[in-house]
């Protein structure tokens, strides 16, 4: 199992990881971040792969994963 850290202050919600993540464990947080903006998170029940789909579509480099 993977880890998943999302920076939720550059987040600017696109969503993209949302739908590129084949597990389907990254989800709109009902949290705003310092900009105002809903951004992503981790499901805590999930299992990351560590396919970093999330992480080459973010285009603003949020989310990292660790193996």
């Amino acid at each position: 199992m993977a880890k998943v850290v999302i920076d939720r202050d550059k987040c600017k919600g696109c969503f993209l990881c949302v739908s590129f993540c084949p597990k389907g464990i990254i989800k709109k947080s009902a949290r705003l971040n310092k900009k105002g903006l809903n951004f992503v998170e981790v499901d805590p029940k999930g299992s990351c792969a560590g396919c970093l789909q999330c992480a080459v579509i973010c285009p603003d480099c949020c989310i990292e994963i660790y193996k």
